[in-house]
Formats: C-alpha cells, sequence, structure tokens
C-alpha cells in the first residue's frame, strides 16, 4: 500500500530534477546559439548602439562648437589678411535658435540611447527618440548649413565660413550616421534577431562614460584657455586636442604664467583620461570583437572539412559506433573515433586562429591606411591658401597620426582645423589596435625569428640543431602540415596535475581575494565529504560512500579549474582532460549513447519560438534524455565562444548544484517517510 505521505515529497523531488534538468539544457541552447549568431548582427545588436553611444556624444559636443561662435567672416583685403583672423559677421537669430534646437533634441536623443542602455527606458521608446531626434537633428544643420552659404560671395567683400560652421557639417554627418546605425539596431530587433535591449557589459558602458569624459574635459580646458589667453574659443578647443592628444603641432602655446601653470595638471589629467578610453577600445574591439569574428570563422572551417569530408567518402569517422563489427570495420573504437574528432577540432581553431590574427591586422592597416591617405588630401585641399602639395600633407597627416608632431607644418585654415580636431580623435584609437594587431602577428614573428636566429648562432639551446630546424618548419607550415605528435594517455585524472608550467594567471587583486576564499571554502567542502565517506563506510553504507566521493570529486575538480580561469595563454585542456570532466558530468567518451554525426548547416533560434534544425526529435527535446553531440558539431564545447576552463566550470557547477539538490531531497523525503512511520505506528497502538 502506498504512504499517501510520501506522495507531496516525491512530486515535488520530481519536479526539483526535471527543473535541474530544463536549466542544464537551457544553459547548452544559449551556448550554441551564441556561436551561431551571425557577425553581421553581433554588429547590429552591440557594434553599432556602442558606437552611436561612442560618437554620439562627439557629435553633441561639435554641435557645442558650432553655436560657440559665428559661422562667417569678412576677411580683411591688403597683405597678412586671411579667414582665421576675419572680422565676425553676426548670425541671425533664426540661425542661432535653430542650431540650439538642434543641439537640444541631440542631448535628448543621447540621453533616451544612455537610459534604454542602463535600462531604465524601455527600447519601445527610447529607440524612435533617439533616431528622430537624431536624424532632426541633422537635418536642421543641414538646412543651417545651406543657407549659411547663400550670399557668400558679394561683390566688393571678401567673406568666409568659420569653424563653427564646417564643425556642423561634421556634427550632422556623424548625426545621420549613428541614426541610420541605430535604425539596423531596430530592424534587427523588432525582426527577432536579438532581444530588443542591449546587453552591454560594464567596459563597454564605460567606454561611453570615458568618451563622455573626455569630450568635457577637452571643451572645459578650451574654455578656460579662452579665458586665460585670449584666444577664440575654437582655437582652443584646437590646442586642447593636440595637446591631450600629445601630437604637440605648436600652432598655440600658452604664453601667460597661468596658462603654462594650469597645463601641467591639465595635461596629465587629460592623457590619463585618453589612456583610459584608448584601452577600453582595445579591450572591447581586440577581445570581444576577435572572439566574435574568430568563433565566426572556426564555425566557416568546420563547414568546409566536414564537406571536403563527405566529398571523400570520409563520412563513417564521424557516425558513432554502435557495434562491435562497426568498430572492427571502421578499425577505431569509439573512444579512438572522438579522439580523431576532437583534434581534427583541435586543428580547425589553430588554423582559424591564426587567419583571425592576419586578417585582423589586414582590416586595421587597411583603416589606418585609409585615414592617413583621405585625411591628407582633405588637408591639402583645406591647406590650399599656404600651397600645400599633396606630399606635403601627406607628411603632415603622417606625422600626426604617429604623434610625432615636429610642427613644421600647421594648420591654419577655418576648414584644415576641424577636420584635424575630428580626424585625429579617429586616428589615435586606430594606430592603437594596428599596433596590438602587430604585437600578435608580425612582432611576433619577427621575436620567434630572432630567437631562432640566437639559438642557431650565438645563444645556443639545449636541444639539438636538427630538433630547432624542424620545429621551424612546424612554425612556419601551419598547424595543418606535418605529423601531430599523440598525446599522452594519464594514469591520474588530469584535472589534478595543477597548473601548466609555461601558463600564467592574472586578474585583479579582487578576483584573486575571491578565488582565494572559493578555494578555501571548496577545500572545507571537500573535507565533509571525505569524513562523511568514512563514515558511511563504517555503517556499510557503499551507495553514500559513493556519493559522497562522487561529490569530493566534483568539488576538488572545480577547485582546481577555478586557478585556470585567469590563464594567459587561455587554458586548452588535452583530450584526456576532456574525457574526464565528461565523465564526472555523466557522460563516458566510450558510449555512443550522447554522442551522434556532426551536422553541417545547422540553422540559428535567436527567439526561442521556433525549433531549429539541430533540435528536432522527441527525445533530443524531451528532458528526460541527454542532448546528443560530436566534437565537430555546433554543440561541442570547442565551438562556443566561452573559454574552455570556463565552460568546463559552469558545466562542474551545474553537476554539482544538482547533486547537492538531489541529496537534500533525498534526505528530506527519508525525514517526511520516518516522520509518517512514527504517526501511522502511534495511531494503529491508540486503536
Amino acid at each position: 500500500m502506498n504512504d499517501p505521505g510520501l506522495d507531496e515529497p516525491i512530486k515535488q523531488t520530481s519536479k526539483g530534477v526535471e527543473q535541474d534538468r530544463k536549466d542544464e539544457l537551457e544553459f547548452q541552447r544559449e551556448d550554441e546559439q551564441a556561436f551561431l549568431t551571425p557577425s553581421r548582427w553581433w554588429f547590429a545588436s552591440t557594434a553599432f548602439p556602442l558606437l552611436a553611444g561612442t560618437f554620439g556624444p562627439m557629435a553633441s559636443a561639435f554641435s557645442v562648437c558650432a553655436l560657440a561662435e559665428n559661422w562667417r567672416v569678412i576677411v580683411p583685403n591688403g597683405p597678412g589678411g586671411n579667414e582665421a583672423h576675419g572680422i565676425d559677421i553676426k548670425d541671425p537669430g533664426w540661425l542661432i535658435a535653430i542650431n540650439t534646437i538642434s543641439l537640444l533634441l541631440a542631448l535628448v536623443a543621447n540621453l533616451a540611447l544612455l537610459l534604454n542602455m542602463a535600462r531604465r527606458l524601455s527600447f519601445a521608446i527610447a529607440q524612435p527618440i533617439t533616431i528622430v531626434g537624431w536624424f532632426i537633428s541633422s537635418l536642421l544643420l543641414v538646412a543651417l548649413v545651406v543657407a549659411a552659404t547663400y550670399g557668400l560671395d558679394l561683390p566688393g567683400q571678401n567673406r568666409a565660413l568659420t569653424q563653427a560652421f564646417y564643425y556642423a557639417i561634421i556634427a550632422s554627418a556623424l548625426y545621420f550616421l549613428i541614426a541610420a546605425m541605430m535604425c539596423v539596431t531596430v530592424y534587427g530587433a523588432y525582426k527577432g534577431h536579438y532581444p530588443q535591449e542591449f546587453k552591454l557589459t560594464m567596459s563597454q558602458r564605460t567606454l561611453m562614460l570615458q568618451t563622455i569624459s573626455f569630450m568635457v574635459y577637452m571643451l572645459g580646458g578650451a574654455a578656460v584657455y579662452y579665458r586665460v589667453e585670449g584666444w577664440q574659443f575654437l582655437d582652443c578647443v584646437y590646442f586642447t586636442n593636440y595637446t591631450l592628444l600629445t601630437v604637440g603641432i605648436g600652432s598655440y602655446a600658452p604664453l601667460t604664467h597661468t596658462g603654462r601653470a594650469l597645463l601641467f595638471p591639465y595635461a596629465i589629467g587629460g592623457i590619463v583620461i585618453l589612456g583610459l578610453v584608448v584601452g577600453s577600445i582595445r579591450s572591447l574591439v581586440l577581445e570581444r570583437g576577435k572572439k566574435k569574428l574568430g568563433s565566426r570563422m572556426v564555425e566557416r572551417k568546420r563547414v568546409q572539412l566536414l564537406k571536403k569530408m563527405q566529398k571523400r567518402g570520409q563520412q563513417k569517422k564521424l557516425t558513432p559506433i554502435a557495434s562491435e563489427r562497426q568498430a572492427d570495420d571502421l578499425g577505431m573504437t569509439e573512444r579512438e573515433r572522438r579522439k580523431f574528432e576532437f583534434e581534427l577540432m583541435r586543428k580547425i581553431q589553430d588554423h582559424a586562429s591564426q587567419r583571425q590574427k592576419w586578417n585582423a591586422l589586414f582590416i586595421s592597416s587597411s583603416a589606418w591606411l585609409i585615414l592617413w591617405l583621405v585625411g591628407a588630401v582633405v588637408f591639402w585641399k583645406a591647406e590650399h591658401a599656404q600651397e600645400w602639395t599633396y606630399f606635403g600633407a601627406l607628411y603632415f597627416a603622417y606625422t600626426s597620426l604617429l604623434t610625432i608632431g615636429y610642427g613644421d607644418y600647421k594648420n591654419f585654415s577655418n576648414a584644415g582645423k576641424p577636420a584635424f580636431v575630428f580626424w585625429s580623435l579617429l586616428a589615435v584609437p586606430t594606430l592603437t589596435i594596428v599596433i596590438s594587431n602587430m604585437g600578435d602577428t608580425v612582432v611576433k614573428s619577427i621575436r620567434d625569428l630572432t630567437d631562432y636566429l640566437g639559438e642557431f648562432t650565438v645563444l645556443p639551446g639545449e636541444s639539438p640543431t636538427r630538433q630547432r630546424a624542424r620545429q621551424l618548419v612546424t612554425n612556419i607550415t601551419g598547424p595543418f602540415r606535418g605529423k601531430q605528435g599523440r598525446e599522452k594517455i594519464m594514469d591520474e585524472p588530469p584535472g589534478m596535475l595543477g597548473e601548466k608550467e609555461d601558463g600564467s594567471t592574472q586578474g585583479t587583486q579582487g578576483q584573486q581575494a575571491m578565488t582565494r576564499a572559493t578555494d578555501g571554502l571548496a577545500r572545507d567542502v571537500e573535507k565533509e565529504e571525505l569524513d562523511a565517506a568514512d563514515e558511511a563506510l563504517k555503517r556499510g553504507d557503499e551507495v553514500s560512500k559513493d556519493a559522497h566521493e562522487y561529490h569530493y570529486q566534483l568539488i576538488r575538480e572545480f577547485r582546481n579549474v577555478m586557478k585556470h580561469l585567469d590563464e594567459n595563454p587561455p587554458r586548452r585542456y588535452t583530450y584526456e582532460e576532456w574525457a574526464w570532466f565528461l565523465k564526472l558530468m555523466g557522460e563516458d567518451e566510450d558510449n555512443q549513447t550522447s554522442h551522434r554525426k556532426a551536422p553541417i548547416n545547422v540553422r540559428n533560434d535567436y527567439q526561442g519560438n521556433r525549433e531549429p534544425d539541430m533540435q528536432k526529435g522527441g527525445a533530443e527535446n524531451s528532458a528526460d534524455e541527454r542532448r546528443q553531440w560530436s566534437w565537430l558539431g555546433n554543440r561541442s564545447p570547442l565551438m562556443g565562444e566561452m573559454g574552455e576552463a570556463e565552460w568546463v566550470l559552469e558545466r562542474l557547477a551545474i553537476t554539482l548544484e544538482k547533486e547537492l539538490k538531489r541529496r537534500h531531497e533525498c534526505r528530506k523525503d527519508r525525514r517526511d517517510g520516518e516522520v509518517g512511520s512514527e504517526a501511522e505506528k502511534g495511531h494503529d497502538e491508540q486503536r
């Protein structure tokens, strides 16, 4: 007869196990879906809002510059007369009013975007305000620019346009560009390619705040020097720009003691803020951007390899082995076949990584080259009064781009100074990215070549000459050539081997303190599990003893993997290590039950409201069955954007949490059962 008192605890336990399984499946799906997101939609969902949040404040700063001075001047006749020292023509009231309205609309648009990114304002409300505000600001400035040029050439007067006019042109172009970017972002969100929210990291939000701080700092410094030195405000903006960017052209220099004294703290503070901005850009572009684009390159290489193997009739090596006869025909066991898949995946990763680094160098170098050549054309045309040649403008742009700043060429025209301010704000971060990419490719190749030459000549190493030559050929030919050495089979669980000899750890003091705290807590839990296992052994309870030993292994590996998170370069586990970790998670590399043939083409699922191709099938979608995967498939842990140590740690945590929850529920059921039995016994005695 069933005990009615146990029905409810059993139901609750069943629901808890089912929910744990659903959570695990959701984690797997999120990981594989994040990897399958096309790069173009990553740009639309993350890069475009980030660019808009960065260039929006810059455009507003240029709008302030456009409002700071009159737009037209009369150039004095005679020798020495130039547009930089012209006589102001007072702007009409309607021009100032419309210019002010344009600035206010742009500020509201910026504020709406920032509130949306901070999740203080909904996507549906913020984006129309942002896009419409920027578009209207752009159109108003364009209308003012056209109106300002009307009647510029009057008989008997030599009129010219001021720096404020050209700042208005730059601001209107930026407003239009970032509004168009946000239109693409909104389109992708409403089409369901990604959620209608910005999942920006703290570093991405920090970049926007740092950009705002730098622009405010630059304009604030210009206002101070406007008062101290008596220069025109926009000339002060030009001065603070090339000062903070350490170009040092020398067109303007402080002449008063106050101005020179203020330069000491002002320059240091600005350089610090600029360093933070450049560091954030480098971190975002080189880390997040490279990771996403690198992941997509791995996906393309994976598809190419699978198609090539299909054409060559090698699909059998990718099909799980379900019988001994199939293993004899193929000449390998299921574990050996899985290791073959793993090694292929490693080759794909290595090849894609090298190609991605050189592609990043090519793209960043091309951007740097375009900035150099196009900037030279702009300066050549803007400084026609100084009779610059294109080569002279090229020389000026090059020395400015590298922040050399000899000062033999200087901007004097009203068009050249605003162009230089905007151009330099783009050029310095671009140069930083180029140098960083060169460190991963060209500089590394030169350093390796120098080391090899040193070993062959004045600094011989311990390895024989023939072995060093063979290693050099292997490095040059790449990961797809030459025979790959077999990895040593380990007798102990690989995760217990500790740190790699050549690995280094990084991290902030807070992260290291958290790691030490977690490590100490894990040690205490390990001791508790071992003590519980000893007590179970004394009682003769083999089931409890095995469970406690299993928990001990999970916690110990969790603690070891925690140490791998901050290694540089990131930890890459061997196949034997992966097999051990998977076994702890409940999967056996020798058993084909959870294995499948790697799919070539996989359809992505962005909204979660339809089943993608890879998730079709009743058994696979059931919460009671494990999802099948392949080392060469989209569900492979080597395919996600998550690092290997992070992936293993996440899955170990899920497994450990599930096991501890199951143990807690079993204890609770046992206690409820004992209470129910005692109550029933007491009721029988009363009768």
